[in-house]
């Protein structure tokens, strides 16, 4: 199992946790999202590595931006 975690600007509800976590899901070997607009933590599990670009990608999509930390 591979983790990645990021921080995600701009979120500020659960209908902006659920945008972000739909669009992740489209994500090939996506096995697990985690996110928090309280916190602006965004946390993918998969099970091979995946590109940060494509997550990266996702978010912005979804109408937020992320930076992986």
């Amino acid at each position: 199992m591979t983790t990645n975690e990021f921080q995600v600007t701009g979120m500020s509800c659960g209908h902006c946790e659920a945008s972000v976590r739909t669009e992740v899901a489209k994500i090939a070997g996506v096995e697990h999202i985690d996110v928090s607009a309280q916190t602006g933590r965004l946390v993918v599990s998969s099970s091979a590595p995946l590109l940060d670009a494509d997550i990266v990608a996702a978010v912005d999509e979804a109408g937020y931006e992320a930076v992986r930390i």
